[in-house]
Protein backbone atom coordinates (compact mmCIF):
# COMPACT_ATOMS: atom_id res chain seq x y z
CA UNK A 1 0.00 0.00 0.00
CA UNK A 2 2.85 2.39 0.83
CA UNK A 3 4.54 1.70 -2.49
CA UNK A 4 1.26 2.31 -4.32
CA UNK A 5 0.79 5.59 -2.45
CA UNK A 6 4.33 6.63 -3.39
CA UNK A 7 3.63 5.93 -7.07
CA UNK A 8 0.43 7.99 -6.79
CA UNK A 9 2.38 10.89 -5.29
CA UNK A 10 4.84 10.72 -8.20
CA UNK A 11 1.92 10.96 -10.63
CA UNK A 12 0.57 13.99 -8.75
CA UNK A 13 3.99 15.65 -8.91
CA UNK A 14 4.26 14.99 -12.67
CA UNK A 15 0.82 16.54 -13.21
CA UNK A 16 1.78 19.58 -11.13
CA UNK A 17 5.01 20.03 -13.11
CA UNK A 18 2.86 20.17 -16.26
CA UNK A 19 0.50 22.68 -14.58
CA UNK A 20 -2.33 20.13 -14.66
CA UNK A 21 -4.36 20.80 -11.52
CA UNK A 22 -6.65 17.78 -11.63
CA UNK A 23 -6.24 17.21 -7.87
CA UNK A 24 -7.88 20.58 -7.20
CA UNK A 25 -11.23 19.44 -8.60
CA UNK A 26 -11.06 15.70 -7.85
CA UNK A 27 -10.18 14.92 -4.25
CA UNK A 28 -8.91 11.41 -4.98
CA UNK A 29 -7.16 10.94 -8.31
CA UNK A 30 -6.65 7.31 -7.34
CA UNK A 31 -10.40 6.78 -7.70
CA UNK A 32 -12.35 5.67 -10.75
CA UNK A 33 -12.53 9.05 -12.51
CA UNK A 34 -8.96 10.06 -11.72
CA UNK A 35 -7.43 6.81 -12.92
CA UNK A 36 -9.59 6.78 -16.05
CA UNK A 37 -8.36 10.26 -16.98
CA UNK A 38 -4.73 9.39 -16.20
CA UNK A 39 -4.85 6.26 -18.35
CA UNK A 40 -6.34 8.28 -21.21
CA UNK A 41 -3.53 10.85 -20.90
CA UNK A 42 -0.90 8.09 -20.97
CA UNK A 43 -2.54 6.64 -24.11
CA UNK A 44 -2.16 10.01 -25.86
CA UNK A 45 -5.38 11.94 -25.24
CA UNK A 46 -4.68 15.65 -24.70
CA UNK A 47 -8.04 17.30 -25.38
CA UNK A 48 -9.33 18.69 -22.02
CA UNK A 49 -12.97 18.42 -23.09
CA UNK A 50 -12.70 14.76 -24.05
CA UNK A 51 -10.80 13.96 -20.88
CA UNK A 52 -13.43 15.77 -18.78
CA UNK A 53 -16.20 13.71 -20.39
CA UNK A 54 -14.68 10.62 -18.75
CA UNK A 55 -15.79 11.72 -15.28
CA UNK A 56 -18.18 9.60 -13.25
CA UNK A 57 -21.65 11.06 -12.67
CA UNK A 58 -21.04 11.09 -8.89
CA UNK A 59 -18.18 13.58 -9.20
CA UNK A 60 -19.40 16.97 -7.92
CA UNK A 61 -17.13 19.05 -10.17
CA UNK A 62 -18.61 19.93 -13.55
CA UNK A 63 -17.09 18.84 -16.84
CA UNK A 64 -16.10 22.46 -17.51
CA UNK A 65 -14.21 22.71 -14.19
CA UNK A 66 -12.39 19.46 -14.88
CA UNK A 67 -11.54 20.59 -18.42
CA UNK A 68 -10.06 23.84 -17.11
CA UNK A 69 -7.89 21.94 -14.64
CA UNK A 70 -6.51 19.84 -17.51
CA UNK A 71 -5.18 22.75 -19.54
CA UNK A 72 -1.46 22.24 -18.97
CA UNK A 73 1.80 22.08 -20.90
CA UNK A 74 2.31 18.46 -21.85
CA UNK A 75 6.07 18.07 -21.30
CA UNK A 76 7.50 14.84 -22.66
CA UNK A 77 9.75 14.11 -19.68
CA UNK A 78 6.86 14.50 -17.23
CA UNK A 79 4.56 12.39 -19.40
CA UNK A 80 7.23 9.69 -19.24
CA UNK A 81 7.33 9.96 -15.43
CA UNK A 82 3.53 9.75 -15.39
CA UNK A 83 3.56 6.64 -17.57
CA UNK A 84 6.23 4.91 -15.46
CA UNK A 85 4.52 5.76 -12.18
CA UNK A 86 1.16 4.50 -13.46
CA UNK A 87 2.78 1.23 -14.54
CA UNK A 88 4.33 0.81 -11.08
CA UNK A 89 0.99 1.65 -9.45
CA UNK A 90 -0.74 -1.08 -11.46
CA UNK A 91 2.05 -3.56 -10.68
CA UNK A 92 1.87 -2.94 -6.93
CA UNK A 93 -1.89 -3.42 -6.82
CA UNK A 94 -1.62 -6.52 -8.97
CA UNK A 95 0.75 -7.98 -6.37
CA UNK A 96 -1.63 -6.91 -3.58
CA UNK A 97 -4.45 -8.73 -5.38
CA UNK A 98 -2.28 -11.86 -5.60
CA UNK A 99 -1.57 -11.59 -1.85
CA UNK A 100 -5.31 -11.26 -1.19
CA UNK A 101 -5.97 -14.48 -3.11
CA UNK A 102 -3.24 -16.28 -1.17
CA UNK A 103 -4.61 -14.99 2.16
CA UNK A 104 -8.12 -16.07 1.17
CA UNK A 105 -6.90 -19.56 0.27
CA UNK A 106 -5.10 -19.88 3.60
CA UNK A 107 -8.07 -18.60 5.63
CA UNK A 108 -10.40 -21.10 3.99
CA UNK A 109 -8.20 -23.94 5.29
CA UNK A 110 -8.70 -22.80 8.90
CA UNK A 111 -11.33 -24.38 11.14
CA UNK A 112 -14.70 -22.63 11.26
CA UNK A 113 -16.41 -21.63 14.51
CA UNK A 114 -19.53 -20.40 12.68
CA UNK A 115 -20.91 -21.29 9.29
CA UNK A 116 -19.55 -19.31 6.35
CA UNK A 117 -22.98 -18.13 5.07
CA UNK A 118 -23.76 -16.74 8.55
CA UNK A 119 -20.44 -14.89 8.67
CA UNK A 120 -20.97 -13.40 5.22
CA UNK A 121 -24.51 -12.32 6.14
CA UNK A 122 -23.26 -10.50 9.26
CA UNK A 123 -20.46 -8.90 7.25
CA UNK A 124 -22.67 -7.60 4.45
CA UNK A 125 -25.10 -6.00 6.90
CA UNK A 126 -22.45 -3.52 7.98
CA UNK A 127 -19.65 -3.32 5.41
CA UNK A 128 -18.97 -3.60 1.74
CA UNK A 129 -16.10 -5.71 0.49
CA UNK A 130 -12.89 -3.66 0.55
CA UNK A 131 -10.67 -6.19 -1.21
CA UNK A 132 -10.96 -9.04 -3.69
CA UNK A 133 -12.75 -11.13 -1.07
CA UNK A 134 -14.76 -10.51 2.08
CA UNK A 135 -11.97 -10.60 4.65
CA UNK A 136 -14.27 -9.63 7.49
CA UNK A 137 -16.59 -12.58 6.85
CA UNK A 138 -13.65 -14.98 6.87
CA UNK A 139 -12.34 -13.55 10.14
CA UNK A 140 -15.80 -13.88 11.75
CA UNK A 141 -15.97 -17.47 10.53
CA UNK A 142 -12.66 -18.56 12.09
CA UNK A 143 -12.95 -16.43 15.25
CA UNK A 144 -16.61 -17.15 15.93
CA UNK A 145 -17.25 -13.50 16.87
CA UNK A 146 -17.14 -10.11 15.18
CA UNK A 147 -14.18 -8.33 16.80
CA UNK A 148 -14.79 -5.19 14.73
CA UNK A 149 -17.64 -4.39 17.14
CA UNK A 150 -14.93 -3.21 19.53
CA UNK A 151 -14.43 0.54 19.20
CA UNK A 152 -11.38 1.47 17.13
CA UNK A 153 -10.79 -2.09 15.94
CA UNK A 154 -11.07 -2.48 12.17
CA UNK A 155 -10.65 -5.48 9.88
CA UNK A 156 -6.91 -4.86 9.46
CA UNK A 157 -6.39 -4.88 13.22
CA UNK A 158 -8.36 -8.11 13.62
CA UNK A 159 -6.33 -9.75 10.84
CA UNK A 160 -3.07 -8.69 12.49
CA UNK A 161 -4.10 -9.89 15.96
CA UNK A 162 -5.35 -13.27 14.73
CA UNK A 163 -2.28 -13.80 12.54
CA UNK A 164 -0.06 -13.14 15.59
CA UNK A 165 -1.92 -14.89 18.43
CA UNK A 166 -4.42 -17.16 16.67
CA UNK A 167 -7.90 -17.85 18.03
CA UNK A 168 -7.02 -20.39 20.75
CA UNK A 169 -6.83 -18.49 24.03
CA UNK A 170 -6.20 -21.62 26.14
CA UNK A 171 -2.46 -20.86 26.04
CA UNK A 172 -3.11 -18.01 28.48
CA UNK A 173 -4.99 -18.90 31.67
CA UNK A 174 -6.26 -15.37 32.24
CA UNK A 175 -6.70 -12.15 30.30
CA UNK A 176 -4.04 -10.59 32.55
CA UNK A 177 -1.48 -13.11 31.31
CA UNK A 178 -2.52 -12.40 27.72
CA UNK A 179 -2.07 -8.64 28.18
CA UNK A 180 1.28 -9.22 29.90
CA UNK A 181 2.48 -11.41 27.01
CA UNK A 182 1.65 -8.54 24.65
CA UNK A 183 3.74 -6.18 26.78
CA UNK A 184 0.79 -3.98 27.75
CA UNK A 185 1.08 -4.37 31.53
CA UNK A 186 3.21 -2.34 33.97
CA UNK A 187 6.70 -3.77 34.46
CA UNK A 188 8.29 -1.58 37.12
CA UNK A 189 12.00 -1.89 37.95
CA UNK A 190 12.14 -2.34 41.74
CA UNK A 191 15.20 -2.51 43.99
CA UNK A 192 15.01 -2.65 47.77
CA UNK A 193 11.32 -1.90 47.69
CA UNK A 194 11.89 1.30 45.72
CA UNK A 195 10.55 1.75 42.20
CA UNK A 196 13.51 2.79 40.05
CA UNK A 197 11.70 2.98 36.73
CA UNK A 198 8.08 2.78 35.66
CA UNK A 199 6.98 1.47 32.31
CA UNK A 200 5.96 -1.58 30.29
CA UNK A 201 8.09 -4.49 29.21
CA UNK A 202 9.70 -3.94 25.79
CA UNK A 203 8.01 -6.43 23.48
CA UNK A 204 8.19 -6.46 19.69
CA UNK A 205 4.75 -7.72 18.75
CA UNK A 206 2.64 -6.70 15.75
CA UNK A 207 -0.58 -7.45 17.64
CA UNK A 208 0.35 -5.05 20.45
CA UNK A 209 1.28 -2.37 17.92
CA UNK A 210 -2.05 -2.82 16.11
CA UNK A 211 -3.97 -2.52 19.40
CA UNK A 212 -2.07 0.67 20.27
CA UNK A 213 -3.03 2.17 16.91
CA UNK A 214 -6.64 1.17 17.50
CA UNK A 215 -6.51 2.83 20.91
CA UNK A 216 -5.33 6.11 19.40
CA UNK A 217 -8.09 5.99 16.78
CA UNK A 218 -10.63 6.21 19.63
CA UNK A 219 -9.76 9.88 20.15
CA UNK A 220 -12.90 11.09 18.34
CA UNK A 221 -15.03 7.99 18.73
CA UNK A 222 -18.50 8.45 20.23
CA UNK A 223 -18.38 4.95 21.74
CA UNK A 224 -18.01 4.11 25.41
CA UNK A 225 -14.39 3.12 24.75
CA UNK A 226 -13.84 6.49 23.08
CA UNK A 227 -15.13 8.35 26.12
CA UNK A 228 -12.95 6.19 28.36
CA UNK A 229 -9.85 6.93 26.26
CA UNK A 230 -10.45 10.69 26.31
CA UNK A 231 -10.77 10.63 30.11
CA UNK A 232 -7.54 8.62 30.42
CA UNK A 233 -5.78 11.02 28.07
CA UNK A 234 -6.76 14.02 30.20
CA UNK A 235 -5.65 12.24 33.34
CA UNK A 236 -2.49 10.40 32.24
CA UNK A 237 -1.37 12.03 29.00
CA UNK A 238 -1.46 10.52 25.53
CA UNK A 239 1.36 7.89 25.73
CA UNK A 240 0.13 6.27 28.95
CA UNK A 241 -3.51 6.52 27.86
CA UNK A 242 -2.73 4.69 24.61
CA UNK A 243 -1.04 1.86 26.51
CA UNK A 244 -3.88 1.67 29.05
CA UNK A 245 -6.55 1.55 26.34
CA UNK A 246 -4.57 -0.99 24.29
CA UNK A 247 -4.43 -3.11 27.46
CA UNK A 248 -8.21 -2.86 27.81
CA UNK A 249 -8.74 -3.77 24.14
CA UNK A 250 -6.46 -6.79 24.58
CA UNK A 251 -8.56 -8.02 27.50
CA UNK A 252 -11.77 -7.51 25.51
CA UNK A 253 -10.31 -9.43 22.57
CA UNK A 254 -9.31 -12.26 24.93
CA UNK A 255 -12.84 -12.51 26.34
CA UNK A 256 -14.47 -12.45 22.91
CA UNK A 257 -12.18 -15.17 21.52
CA UNK A 258 -12.32 -17.40 24.61
CA UNK A 259 -15.98 -17.16 25.57
CA UNK A 260 -17.50 -16.21 22.20
CA UNK A 261 -19.79 -13.45 23.45
CA UNK A 262 -20.40 -10.39 21.25
CA UNK A 263 -19.40 -6.94 22.44
CA UNK A 264 -22.24 -4.42 22.79
CA UNK A 265 -21.26 -0.75 22.84
CA UNK A 266 -23.52 1.42 25.01
CA UNK A 267 -22.23 4.75 23.71
CA UNK A 268 -20.25 7.65 25.13
CA UNK A 269 -23.20 9.10 27.09
CA UNK A 270 -23.68 5.81 28.96
CA UNK A 271 -20.02 5.78 29.95
CA UNK A 272 -20.08 9.42 31.08
CA UNK A 273 -23.20 8.81 33.22
CA UNK A 274 -21.66 5.68 34.73
CA UNK A 275 -18.40 7.49 35.51
CA UNK A 276 -20.30 10.39 37.10
CA UNK A 277 -22.28 7.94 39.24
CA UNK A 278 -19.07 6.32 40.47
CA UNK A 279 -17.60 9.73 41.25
CA UNK A 280 -20.69 10.71 43.29
CA UNK A 281 -20.54 7.46 45.26
CA UNK A 282 -16.88 8.00 46.04
CA UNK A 283 -17.41 11.64 47.06
CA UNK A 284 -20.39 10.66 49.25
CA UNK A 285 -18.26 8.06 50.99
CA UNK A 286 -15.42 10.52 51.53
CA UNK A 287 -17.81 13.15 52.89
CA UNK A 288 -19.35 10.62 55.27
CA UNK A 289 -15.92 9.72 56.64
CA UNK A 290 -15.49 13.41 57.54
CA UNK A 291 -18.99 13.67 59.07
CA UNK A 292 -20.11 15.82 56.17
CA UNK A 293 -23.02 15.55 53.75
CA UNK A 294 -23.08 16.40 50.04
CA UNK A 295 -25.74 18.83 48.89
CA UNK A 296 -26.62 19.20 45.18
CA UNK A 297 -25.80 22.64 43.74
CA UNK A 298 -29.44 23.45 42.80
CA UNK A 299 -30.71 22.72 46.32
CA UNK A 300 -27.87 24.76 47.84
CA UNK A 301 -28.77 27.80 45.69
CA UNK A 302 -32.40 27.61 46.79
Amino acid sequence: MRAGSTALQHMLKALTEMNVQLANVISDIGGLTGMTILRAIVKGERNPGRLADLKHNRIRASSQEIAQSLEGNWREEQLFVLEQSLALYDLYYQKISECDHRIESHLRTMESKVSEPTAELVSRRRHKKSSGFDLRAQLIRIAGVDLTRLGGVDVGTVQTVISEVGVDMSRWKTEKQFASWLGLCPDHRISGGTILKRGTRHVVNRAATALRMSAWSLMRSQSALGANFRRLRRKLGAPKAITAMAHKLARLVYRRLKFGDEYVDRGASYYEDKFRSHQLKWLTKQAASLNLQLTPAMEASN
